[in-house]
């Protein structure tokens, strides 16, 4: 955890002050750029230091053993792990002789800056050298958003108090050597140099490299090209091996004068393409890139910020720290889907190596529900590489010996790359977590196209397989057994509340969906009596509850399990699964992260106020929070059920997650779902927002230590901005037709929103909600405002 604030509080940066080595991986993550496609870690430009080398291409990866003590039928027989590729961020700098590191000599300032409406990361530093001569540098490094295959970094070396003889060396290197990521020899091999040279070219300002992986046979070309500028006389010459291609500059500065290099990047890879095409392919994107220049590249990226931040920025007021995470989160879940195109959206997006750069739940339930919203591009293409790993799903669910589709827990490609069964793939909720935000964003974009196209199959296939999975007790209930809900702690049980009411969606949805393509229904092989019998299942959902102490269970038993030792356990037993055995876990009262209580969010229809406060209590008092995806959660359930002041504690644990590395991994890159969380405990949360039956609805109440929050949505070619007050809402239409009316509700009363009429309406009084929540012993939230703070 990062004990001190390491980033001063501003409302559009991210900025680092001093250049702490004991936080030098966190802030890799934290300072990573990415625009779906190509990722770069903030590692410093002269690449040494680093905490963590990384620089990354969605969905390439290389194939690895997953490793079993002992195999069974049904056991995935391969993993897929994300590659560092090839470094292209390297710029060493040689001062008369001696090469700039910020360990040697002195470094008299240093600063970095994440701008985040100009999507670049900022470096300043000046440094005095062993020998005494000093240099002043400025960097400024982005990934285009405009450009897919295309990053940039403008370098600036100023001589301050003499002559100088500078040499810039710009690389390209494949395979460099990574910390230990992995405990198994047998995977740890395979990660050992990945790439195997397939062609090596050089040209007088830049070089290609072409590799391609040794197991998976994907192949992936980087490139690079650079324009100089310099005062007097220069010498620019390249050279290549195999795993690298160098450039080196060399020139003479007086005291003031300023060497400056601007470095083109370019990436691709690909599974079929050839050599000569993958070749030509990221020598077109240099083009593009030069032929825009340094100015252009800037001028579109903060275009296409600006135009995002009109629709996505989150106005808060009042708490300054949760106004700067907030647009971080952001800023990064941008960066994690909005060139993805057809490729998944990670947990770790693309700033670090975190689960091996898989997708999980997250993606559907945590992160498109925020780009739905402000981004909808982005879950178009989301949803159809979902549609595209179908065949995978397919084939994974006719070897459990079920129907439809049974999606991975955890996967880069499609295949499930999860070995271990209880948090894997009995984790079936995935499936009706796809199908949930399909659905959601259908009813937001009214984008039928999408939904005749890919949807409709989705959602058949999803409801085929609850229909197999689960099954009508002699009473009529349908029950769906031995499955593993969001609480990894609480596995391969019966009738997990989520999982129930989720599926129970998914069904309807899939059925409503048949009515409304009946001949492509058809041909998918949907019977009048396959979408009656899954009405019937929705209709029959078991939801178990116990009538003795008047709470819903998680699962069946839940509530008659026996208590963890709250007591007995210390601190530093947290999280719990590294310090205790499964068998323990699955068979006491403890919950790893909510899962009834996101049950009452996704699908708070189903559960009535009274029902929401009581479930509320009871499992707060038995949620550990070992997962960073909890927060978010209980900060709306908190808000919702009348406790303002517990939920912007949880707002500001689930926003800060990275930002002061609470859950001391963010070294492995950041945490996406969190990061949306903070947009949906500050949305669904203090806003209110609800969507349970196709109409927007909004409860909106803020903590005490919020004055004011302002939010936008885009629903269905308007976009809705909302503005609450302490006492008062506005709703306003920003963007639509003259004629265009917006029906919502406000505190469970209807209203009506037209272009150019704001509705402000007030907010009622908070009633009474009874005794404050407890939280399980020594798991209170991780961080609170500071007494002096208003």
């Amino acid at each position: 955890m990062i004990r001190e604030r390491a980033y001063p509080v501003e409302p559009w940066h991210v900025r680092e002050t001093r250049l702490d080595m004991d936080v030098l991986a966190q802030s890799e993550s934290v300072f990573a750029l990415s625009n779906g496609h190509v990722g770069l870690r903030g590692n410093l430009d002269e690449g040494e230091p680093h905490g963590l080398p990384g620089t990354y291409l969605n969905s390439f990866y290389e194939l690895r053993p997953l490793p079993y003590a002992e195999a069974g039928f049904g056991f995935p027989e391969s993993g897929q792990t994300i590659v560092n590729v090839t470094n292209g961020k390297l710029i060493r700098l040689l001062v008369d002789d001696e090469p700039l590191d910020v360990r040697y000599g002195e470094l008299l300032a240093h600063e970095r800056v994440l701008d985040l409406r100009a999507g670049t990361l900022h470096r300043e530093l000046h440094w005095r050298s062993p020998a005494g001569r000093e240099v002043k540098v400025r960097s400024t490094r982005l990934v285009s958003f405009t450009q897919r295959a295309v990053a940039a970094i403008n370098y600036e070396v100023e001589a301050v108090d003499g002559p100088l003889r500078l040499i810039l060396q710009s690389e390209l290197v494949a395979n460099e050597a990574l910390p230990p990521q992995s405990r198994d020899p047998r995977v740890a091999a395979v990660l050992e140099s990945p790439l195997q040279a397939e062609e090596e070219l050089t040209t007088a300002d830049g070089g290609l490299l072409i590799h391609r992986t040794k197991v998976s046979g994907l192949r992936v070309a980087a490139a690079m090209e650079h324009e100089v500028y310099a005062p007097a006389r220069k010498t620019i010459q390249s050279e290549g091996y195999e795993d690298w291609v160098r450039t080196t500059i060399g020139c003479v500065l007086q005291p003031g004068e300023t060497l400056r290099v601007v470095k083109y990047l370019a990436y691709g890879w690909s599974s079929r393409r050839s050599l000569p095409a993958m070749r030509d392919q990221v020598e077109a994107a240099l083009t593009g890139a030069r032929l825009d220049g340094w100015d252009g590249l800037r001028r579109e990226q903060r275009e296409y910020l600006e135009e995002f931040w009109e629709a996505a920025d989150v106005v808060v007021e009042g708490d300054p720290e949760i106004q700067q995470a907030v647009r971080f989160g952001m800023f990064h879940v941008l960066q994690a889907g909005s060139r993805a195109e057809r490729r998944p959206i990670a947990a770790k997006g693309l700033t670090g190596p975190g689960y091996d750069g898989h997708a999980f739940w997250d993606t559907e339930m945590f992160v498109l529900p925020v780009l739905t919203y402000t981004h909808p591009a982005a879950v178009r293409d989301a949803l159809h590489w979902r549609h595209g790993t179908l065949a995978a799903a397919h084939e994974r669910a006719r070897t459990l010996n079920l129907e439809g589709a049974a999606f991975p827990w955890r996967t880069i490609e499609g295949p499930e790359s999860s070995g271990y069964w209880p948090a894997g793939t009995a984790a079936f909720h995935i499936a009706a977590g796809i199908a949930d935000a399909l659905r959601r964003y259908v009813q937001v974009t009214q984008d039928t196209e999408l939904e005749r196209e890919i949807g409709l199959e989705l959602l058949v296939e999803t409801a085929r397989l609850w229909r197999s999975l689960g099954h009508h007790d002699r009473h009529g209930q349908f029950h769906i057994d031995g499955v593993t809900g969001p609480d990894e702690y609480t596995a391969v049980k019966n009738d997990n509340i989520y999982t129930n009411l989720m599926a129970q969606r998914n069904l309807i949805a899939a059925a409503d969906a048949v009515t409304r393509y009946r001949d492509e229904a058809f041909h998918l092989g949907v019977t009048n009596e396959e979408a009656a019998a899954w009405r019937d299942a929705a209709a029959a959902m078991h939801v178990p509850y116990d009538e003795e102490i008047d709470v819903h269970e998680q699962v069946e038993g839940f509530t008659r399990l026996q208590e963890w030792d709250f007591a007995q356990t210390p601190p530093e037993k947290y999280p719990l699964l590294l310090h205790y055995p499964y068998f323990d876990l699955y068979r006491k009262q403890v919950v790893k992260q909510a899962d009834l209580v996101l049950a009452m969010h996704w699908r708070g229809d189903a559960f009535t106020p009274e029902q929401k406060l009581r479930n509320f209590l009871y499992y707060e008092r038995r949620t550990v929070r070992d997962s960073s995806l909890s927060a978010c959660t209980q900060a709306v359930l908190a808000a919702e059920v009348g406790h303002p002041e517990l939920a912007h504690i949880y707002l500001r644990e689930a926003a800060l997650m990275d930002l002061h590395d609470l859950n001391e991994n963010t070294r492995d890159g950041v945490h996406m779902a969190s990061l949306a969380g903070a947009w949906i405990a500050l949305v669904a949360g203090f806003g209110g927002l609800r969507d349970h039956d196709g109409n927007l609805s909004f409860a909106p109440r803020l903590s005490s230590r919020l004055e004011r929050l302002e939010f936008s949505l885009q629903w269905r070619g308007m976009r809705l901005r909302v503005d609450v007050r302490p006492h008062e809402t506005t709703y306003a239409l920003r963007r639509g037709d003259p004629g265009d009316v917006l029906e919502l509700r406000h505190h469970g009363e209807p209203v009506r929103v037209t272009c150019g009429e704001p509705v402000t309406m007030p907010i009622p009084p908070a009633e009474v909600s009874g005794p404050a929540p407890e939280q399980a012993p020594g798991r209170a939230p991780l961080l609170r405002l500071p007494e002096n703070e208003p």
